[in-house]
């Protein structure tokens, strides 16, 4: 009896010194930046910050937070001190870019399974990717068209980003290939969406390419739902985030996903009884290459 209510007291203690940390990210110029995606280090906590740049998480004020953002350097902060992150641009330098005639009268479809069965997750603002390798037969229309993507969204609009990575030799997603972000909302329903990406001018790389979806944990994209516990009759607000992004259940050799400020892969020695190859869940996305 000792032992249950030292373990309650524990858990109490732990819940008064767990606290709303509040705060804004800008950057050098005390600008706002959206949609930083900000984790509990060594945790499955996260959130993103918001249009104008607040944001707010619930941890210890002593754990550290990560911020990531697209065209920033990544940066790691008390969360006591959080009350106002500044972010510093991070230096890089602009590919060349070749202004080719582009004819568009072949296109074919990329990145379809045998198999679609598919699901959905409510995962936190990590990125998903999945990985798009080169075929020589993609000669002919080297030019990235659009990115289709298979959502369920119970929202009249939700939003989320779209990332594009260069393959590093060790073959993990390396750089991004655009230099700023690609925001784009999807209706409510389940749908399949064509985003079109033609003024990127996007050429599929011979070492291929990674496509990104990184959930955004903004108040745009929650739903509140009352939910009563059918055994203690305690009502609770379920918090969502939409959209959900589609998995496929697929045979590959290795899967990537960005989390706590850095790339995990997980592989098939990951796995209780590795085979050739293992399933795992790979998220719905399709390219249309053009010429």
């Amino acid at each position: 009896m000792k032992e249950k209510r030292f373990l309650w007291l524990i858990l109490l203690i732990g819940s008064a010194l767990s606290a709303q940390i509040k705060g804004i990210v800008v950057d050098e110029y005390n600008k706002p930046i959206s949609y930083v995606n900000i984790w509990v280090e060594n945790e499955n906590n996260s959130t993103t910050s918001e249009e104008n740049g607040e944001f707010s998480i619930n941890c210890l004020p002593n754990k550290n937070l990560i911020f990531s953002a697209m065209g920033y350097e990544k940066k790691t902060v008390n969360a006591a001190d959080a009350e106002k992150v500044i972010l510093k641009v991070n230096a890089f330098q602009l590919l060349e870019v070749v202004i080719a005639k582009r004819f568009e009268t072949r296109e074919i479809e990329i990145g379809k399974v045998k198999n679609e069965t598919y699901q959905a997750f409510d995962n936190g603002p990590r990125i998903d990717a999945k990985f798009f390798p080169y075929n020589p037969k993609y000669k002919r229309t080297r030019y990235i068209k659009k990115v289709n993507f298979f959502t369920d969204n119970q929202l009249e609009s939700a939003s989320f980003k779209v990332h594009f990575f260069m393959v590093n030799p060790d073959g993990s997603p390396g750089d991004e290939l655009l230099n700023k972000d690609f925001l784009v909302s999807v209706k409510k329903g389940v749908n399949k969406t064509y985003f079109d990406v033609t003024d990127f001018a996007l050429k599929m790389p011979k070492t291929g390419i990674f496509v990104g979806f990184e959930k955004l944990i903004i108040e745009k994209n929650k739903l509140e739902k009352e939910v009563t516990d059918s055994n203690t009759n305690k009502t609770t607000i379920q918090k969502t985030y939409f959209p959900f992004v589609l998995y496929n259940f697929v045979e590959r050799e290795f899967v990537y996903t960005f989390s706590g400020g850095k790339w995990n892969k997980q592989t098939k020695q990951d796995i209780a009884n590795p085979s050739d190859k293992m399933t795992v869940y790979e998220p719905a996305i399709n390219l249309i290459l053009t010429n």
